[in-house]
């Protein structure tokens, strides 16, 4: 079967030292050990650094608008139910300009994996303090410390009901290979929040700075414990906790709806205006 890899005949516009090198190594990992076929997987990004990612591995995409790669893979999803889905973007797109968006996927919970690279800063956009930037830390425009507090992304996504919900380190790719898997594969709304570094505006959450604080939950850690899940959420500082955070059977989106659950993906099915036509006789 074809693979994942690609060949990049130029240099990325990734700086040496950033975690999305390590990220994608991860995601070709995940795609090829999964097997899926290059016609049932596709990928959706927004703007942003980590919304290269596309560019730089072989696999179907769509990139949309800033924070709303969410809204795009939702439509992908409703067109063709059974494509695998990603949407893959940086934590300024999606906690930031699509933190609305975020919020609804998950309400709704729909069949789609989730991978933030969250490096804590808009990267793309010379530094600026991003939603997950600790409070009080100074960045671009923030010259005496970010004054609001910092989203806690993986918390947010419990409170609203999200099945599937973990944190994966770029410096770590074989635990986030094995994550990617599960989230791609997890029947409904899959959360995964990528710690890594951005060596040119985070001066403070460096690679050290997590290899220092990153530690991996270990086996009695019970994905289907919520509150113990909330708590590992919670936890940052001198340890921050990776791994499945909570994992667990939930009705995805699609199977709520007799005429997606079983049947033919919509964008497979026949074409009859004339059904139309009798509708809207129906509302004169």
């Amino acid at each position: 079967m074809k693979t994942y890899e690609f060949k990049i005949t130029k240099d990325t516009a990734w700086c040496p030292g950033c975690g999305n090198p390590s990220i994608r190594k991860a995601l070709q990992m995940a795609l090829n050990e999964l097997q899926i076929p290059h016609d049932k997987i596709v990928m959706v990004s927004g703007i942003g650094q980590a919304a290269k990612m596309p560019q730089y591995i072989d696999v179907n995409s769509f990139t949309g608008l800033h924070g709303r790669s969410i809204p795009a893979a939702i439509g992908i999803k409703m067109a063709n139910h059974e494509m695998y889905v990603i949407a893959e973007s940086g934590d300024g797109d999606n906690y930031g300009e699509g933190g609305n968006h975020l919020m609804h996927a998950i309400r709704r919970n729909i069949n789609l994996a989730h991978f933030v690279h969250d490096n804590q800063v808009y990267g793309l956009t010379k530094g600026q303090a991003s939603p997950t930037t600790t409070s009080g830390q100074v960045q671009t425009f923030s010259s005496e410390g970010v004054r609001s507090e910092a989203v806690k992304p993986l918390a947010l996504a419990l409170t609203l009901g999200a099945g599937f919900v973990a944190r994966g380190f770029s410096g770590d790719v074989d635990q986030l290979k094995e994550i990617m898997k599960e989230a791609i594969l997890y029947d409904g709304y899959a959360l995964v929040d990528i710690l890594q570094p951005c060596i040119v505006w985070n001066k403070v959450n460096t690679f050290q700075w997590y290899k220092d604080r990153v530690k991996p939950l270990d086996e009695q850690h019970d994905p289907t414990d919520w509150n113990k899940a909330y708590e590992k959420a919670l936890t940052w500082g001198d340890e921050i906790p990776t791994g499945i955070l909570y994992k667990v059977p939930t009705e995805s989106y699609t199977k709520k709806f007799g005429f997606l659950d079983g049947h033919t993906p919509l964008v497979d099915r026949e074409l009859r205006p004339t059904d139309a036509e009798k509708l809207m006789e129906k509302m004169k």
